[in-house]
């Protein structure tokens, strides 16, 4: 089973249980939505949400997202994107359908405002 993650907010989350599905606005702006590896989360958290304090980790079972995963490398703010094999990142071209999320955790952020893995998922 290959597990990938999204980050998300609370609130966003809420909207997705209500509409049945989860768009991230990154899907209408990017083309797709933006996901990362377990081991990846925690570096993108501090790279892209500066303190925020209601996010949570989706894990997606990659077998169950309807829509279509490509692993690429990142783009970079002037459109480039690096070809490093070992950097790729997990790109879901479409909704996410619900039943493919198999765990929902919250992201710790500690008192000097770094992000923590959550404690028992190692």
């Amino acid at each position: 089973m290959t597990v990938i993650v999204h980050l998300t907010s609370e609130q966003a989350w809420e909207r997705a249980g209500a509409a049945g599905e989860l768009r991230a606005d990154s899907l209408d702006e990017d083309g797709f939505i933006h996901c990362s590896t377990p081991d990846q989360i925690v570096g993108v958290a501090t790279r892209f949400y500066d303190h925020q304090t209601d996010l949570l980790l989706l894990y997606l079972e990659v077998d169950r997202v309807t829509a279509p995963v490509r692993w690429e490398p990142p783009a970079h703010p002037d459109g480039s994107a690096p070809e490093d094999e070992h950097n790729l990142f997990p790109h879901v071209y479409g909704v996410i359908n619900l039943d493919a999320v198999v765990h929902v955790v919250p992201l710790p952020l500690a008192d000097d405002g770094s992000y923590r893995w959550p404690a028992g998922l190692g």
